[in-house]
């Protein structure tokens, strides 16, 4: 049999970000001038054991080395079904970035007071990606400003709702 009309190609299948972690404390601890994604150079032991979520970035940092970026005190628990080959949990991983965007980053992160430390770790695409932010260090007092702005604008959106559902309700 003969089909006249074309096959559909087939649609890469887009999937959104699966977050695996996510680094709090530093967007508590520093103020994010820039964010970055850059992939990671990953062993297969240590894909599987992310897609079961068992990574922690609470220690970690990225530094040059050698005119790349590598991503320091990264934990990836070890898989628990492997065979003979395992992966160290705290090891080195080289991360990717196009050669501009490292020099642009090694050129920001140069500057005093600023650093590079990795917001978020997921999957796009079937893809190992992280998030780096170029950040400055927050002193005590901007912290607890921070944290007062956020509790008054969550007061205020609150009044806001009970304000829109008071009219919406046909109550006075």
């Amino acid at each position: 049999m003969r089909r006249d009309t074309p096959r559909p190609e087939r649609a890469r299948r887009e999937t959104p970000r699966r977050m695996v972690a996510s680094n709090k404390k530093a967007r508590h601890e520093y103020e994010i001038l820039k964010t970055y994604e850059a992939g990671l150079v990953l062993l297969g032991t240590e894909v599987k054991s992310l897609r079961l979520g068992h990574a922690s970035l609470a220690e970690a940092f990225a530094q040059e080395r050698d005119g790349e970026l590598h991503l320091y005190g990264l934990h990836i628990a070890e898989y628990g079904m492997r065979g003979w080959s395992t992966h160290g949990p705290r090891r080195i991983r080289k991360l990717l970035l196009h050669r501009s965007e490292i020099h642009r980053i090694l050129e920001k992160i140069r500057e005093p007071g600023l650093t590079l430390v990795p917001l978020a770790l997921y999957f796009e695409n079937g893809w190992a990606k992280v998030e780096l932010g170029i950040a400055r260090g927050r002193r005590e007092y901007d912290k607890r400003q921070v944290l007062a702005q956020r509790d008054a604008d969550r007061e205020i959106a609150r009044a806001m709702g009970r304000a829109l559902k008071g009219r919406t309700s046909g109550r006075r």
